[in-house]
């Protein structure tokens, strides 16, 4: 396996988490209180988020009555893919 494949392979797993993370925030609005049992792409859609967010949602998020969880959980997907990316980039130049 090359490691141009993982390099890109991180990278293309982050943009499904950022996205996926995205259509959880707008579908938020669409099924405020989480009854979405119904429709299965939503639900998985939630049930791939979840974690994140309650690691979110750990630290200080709310600013009266806006949370800002998701803005927490974008930057950690930023942070860790630049991380991660950043780790595997320096064992190809190594």
């Amino acid at each position: 396996m090359s490691f141009v494949f993982l390099l890109k392979f991180v990278d293309v797993f982050f943009d499904i988490l950022f996205f996926a993370l995205f259509a959880r925030v707008l579908l938020s609005w669409i099924y405020p209180f989480g009854h979405h049992h119904s429709n299965r792409i939503v639900s998985i859609i939630f049930e791939s988020t979840e974690p994140l967010l309650n690691l979110a949602r750990k630290v200080p998020h709310r600013i009266g009555m806006i949370d800002l969880s998701p803005i927490i959980a974008f930057i950690m997907i930023e942070v860790a893919r630049y991380l991660i990316l950043s780790a595997l980039a320096s064992l190809i130049y190594i």
